[in-house]
């Protein structure tokens, strides 16, 4: 997987007073962007090209990130002078990078993550869908009780894993979905339904680290679940 597409249009009206000055993707998390976190996973696997859409205060993503050879990136920016949805804007985003590839990454640009796209794109090829959709557990935001049959508590437990999987918006697209995605509009809404219809849409499951940034709790638990993670990786191999 050589190129990607970030959907960066989000105004983060959840995180206000934080994007008021500033898209959601550029939210700081503990010294770094959110989006520079995408830009270091997707550079850790080959991805050498990376085209970020962008609408509300993109002067501020196009000023920190330029043209990604910090990163060792080439970043190309498509500017939506109107909101297109973010089919619209995924539509654009394919034609703008032309039939180099037979496929691409694509992802929202609220999330952190450390998904193996290697894997994914493994599954997506032997598979052959036009549209692969990476997803997660859905986890309980509250902690539950667990009965006995008489109604006696046998026990609780914090926010556990549920029965469900929720899609990650992280996906890898064939270029043959072009002519199904909307000029304006959500693909999730008007392309996925379709393909799911026509069986022409698979998952790929992981329970790697994932977390998207909507609210300001989402971005304080972030935090807080990051700084745990670079602790451990520090003291990991630490001998008392």
């Amino acid at each position: 997987m050589k190129q990607a597409i970030i959907l960066a249009g989000g105004k983060g009206e959840r995180l206000r007073p934080m994007t008021e000055d500033r898209p959601k993707p550029m939210v700081d998390i503990l010294g770094s962007p959110l989006l520079a976190y995408q830009l270091r996973w997707l550079r850790s696997y080959g991805v050498e090209r990376v085209l970020i859409c962008c609408g509300y205060r993109h002067e501020v993503i196009r000023s920190y990130f330029g043209d990604g050879s910090r990163w060792k990136l080439h970043i190309e920016y498509l500017i939506e002078e109107e909101p297109l949805g973010r089919g619209g804007a995924l539509k654009s985003a394919l034609r703008r990078l032309g039939g180099a590839h037979d496929e691409v990454l694509a992802c929202n640009g609220d999330l952190i993550t450390n998904v193996s796209i290697a894997e994914l794109c493994a599954c997506h090829r032997q598979n052959g869908p036009l549209a692969t959709i990476v997803t997660v557990p859905l986890k309980s935001p509250y902690g539950v009780i667990d009965l006995s049959a008489d109604d006696t508590v046998s026990g609780f437990r914090e926010k556990p894993e549920l029965p469900f999987w929720i899609n990650a918006g992280i996906y890898v697209l064939n270029r043959d979905i072009f002519d199904l995605l909307p000029d304006r509009g959500d693909h999730e809404v008007l392309t996925f339904p379709a393909l799911a219809a026509a069986k022409r849409l698979r998952v790929y499951k992981t329970r790697s680290f994932w977390r998207t940034v909507d609210t300001v709790k989402d971005l304080t638990e972030v935090k807080s679940e990051m700084e745990e993670m670079a602790l451990g990786a520090l003291f990991e191999k630490v001998s008392v």
